[in-house]
């Protein structure tokens, strides 16, 4: 049987999904972070972007008290398979970090065959975007917050049209829409 791969962003209602700390800071909410809790159980690896493990790795090794500490103790703990084209292995600091040598599709569908349970996504728009054009993520979780970003990127900017299935739909207190799709069903 194939591991589940799982990505989820935050996104603005006008579709920016760059820099969530720009906009997500005032609804994020508690039912959120329940499903974030939720979402990284049972999580075995982690796929980064460089940009992501850039950004994270100097961030979530310090942050382990308080109520960051739940991701933070899974994201640290976690092994992380970082897609970059530029970064080396020696560049690689945080603690159980490897580069992903050679075709990010073909790695991850290796280790969709291997053992374990889920591989998730952190972040990382360009590998998730990536990974959904192949076919290869089981879930994608955009959590839409009710403000327009005005600018930045877009998760499917210049991507193939690619045909996806609605799975689920949450709304939480602060109006946020936890949206879940999948692979279309043939």
């Amino acid at each position: 049987m194939s591991r589940t791969v799982i990505a989820a962003l935050f996104q603005s209602l006008d579709g920016v999904a760059s820099d969530p700390f720009n906009f997500q800071f005032d609804s994020f909410d508690q039912e959120m972070g329940e499903w974030m809790t939720t979402a990284i159980g049972g999580v075995d690896d982690c796929l980064l972007g460089r940009v992501t493990y850039q950004e994270w790795e100097n961030y979530w090794p310090s942050h382990t008290e308080g109520e960051d500490s739940p991701f933070a103790d899974f994201i640290n703990a976690t092994p992380k398979h970082i897609a970059s084209t530029t970064l080396r292995s020696e560049d690689l600091r945080w603690e159980n970090s490897s580069l992903i040598d050679g075709d990010l599709v073909e790695f991850v569908r290796g280790l969709k065959a291997a053992d374990g349970g889920k591989i998730a996504v952190e972040g990382s728009m360009s590998v998730v975007r990536q990974l959904v054009e192949a076919g290869l993520v089981d879930e994608l979780t955009l959590a839409i917050h009710p403000v327009v970003a005005g600018s930045g990127r877009s998760l499917f900017e210049g991507g193939a049209t690619t045909r996806l299935e609605l799975r689920d739909v949450q709304q939480t207190s602060k109006g946020n829409l936890l949206t879940t799709y999948g692979p279309r069903r043939t």
